[in-house]
């Protein structure tokens, strides 16, 4: 089985240009140093709910859309192994003055998968 990563955020609709060169940056340092894919993807056709969705998620501002990101690797070790090295990778520049998005009201988390196929 692998391991997964999992990112929700919200990124205005004029950023969207600016996050997209960020994300092919990001994933290129995350494939050099292990993972085995790594997918940004933008809200198509997401619906509002009536009691949550990913738009209550991230409280979503007028003008923004929601990003559903995820790598994947070998197992949780080989993952702590890639993050330590992409957290010290000098192509990653995480001043959150300069992101293209509200990094506040990103969300994150590891995933164990229960069904593979």
């Amino acid at each position: 089985m692998t391991y997964v990563d999992g990112f929700i955020l919200p990124v205005p609709e004029k950023n969207l240009d600016a996050y997209r060169q960020m994300a092919e940056t990001a994933g290129k340092v995350w494939m050099d140093h292990g993972a085995l894919a790594y997918v940004e993807a933008v809200a198509d056709d997401v619906p509002e709910g009536k009691v949550t969705d990913f738009y209550r998620a991230v409280k979503r501002d007028e003008g923004e859309t929601v990003v559903f990101s995820y790598v994947v690797y070998r197992s949780r070790e080989h993952r702590d192994e890639v993050m330590k090295k992409v957290m010290e990778d000098p192509r990653l520049k995480m001043d959150p003055k300069s992101m293209p998005f509200d990094g506040m009201r990103m969300f994150w988390g590891g995933f164990k998968p229960i069904v593979e196929m």
